[in-house]
């Protein structure tokens, strides 16, 4: 890994991973946010992969939300966010863009109150899951009314 950001080594990891894989064990596999690397490292064998969604206790939060929805799209394994992750909306967005999960650390430890921003990490998951579930409306340039005409005085 790169010692300033802590990302990991791409190479060396596809390296372990294949060595990993070939001996049984069940690989959850820390890796950077690269829609190309994370179809491999599934394709390799393991059983997650948990991209990192901004440098490890940087509480970034998502930096590259389309690369993280493109490994979600493509996916054929379990994708954990993993790394950045610094308040609650940080989680709901990765659960919203389709993750199945969210790993954490830095985020709830040092927090100034710990319980509470681990009660909001928990309501922030299922609140972007059911988001994800539910579905968002599309994106548009422009507005457009939602409310009907029908029915409106002098209308």
């Amino acid at each position: 890994a790169d010692q300033k950001t802590l990302f990991p080594d791409v190479l060396a990891t596809l390296q372990a991973t294949e060595v990993l894989v070939k001996e049984g064990f069940e690989v959850m596999v820390y890796t950077n946010d690269d829609p190309i690397l994370a179809r491999k490292l599934g394709d390799m064998g393991c059983v997650a992969v948990m991209p990192l969604a901004a440098p490890i206790g940087s509480g970034l939060g998502i930096r590259n939300p389309y690369n993280i929805l493109t490994i979600v799209e493509e996916a054929k394994v379990p994708v954990l966010v993993d790394a950045g992750v610094g308040t609650a909306s940080d989680a709901a967005v990765a659960m919203e863009l389709g993750c199945d999960g969210v790993l954490m650390n830095t985020a709830i430890a040092g927090a100034r109150e710990p319980v509470r921003m681990a009660h909001a990490m928990k309501l922030a998951v299922e609140a972007g899951r059911q988001a994800f579930l539910a579905g968002r409306i599309p994106r548009k340039r422009f507005a457009s009314a939602s409310s009907p005409l029908d029915g409106l005085i002098g209308g």
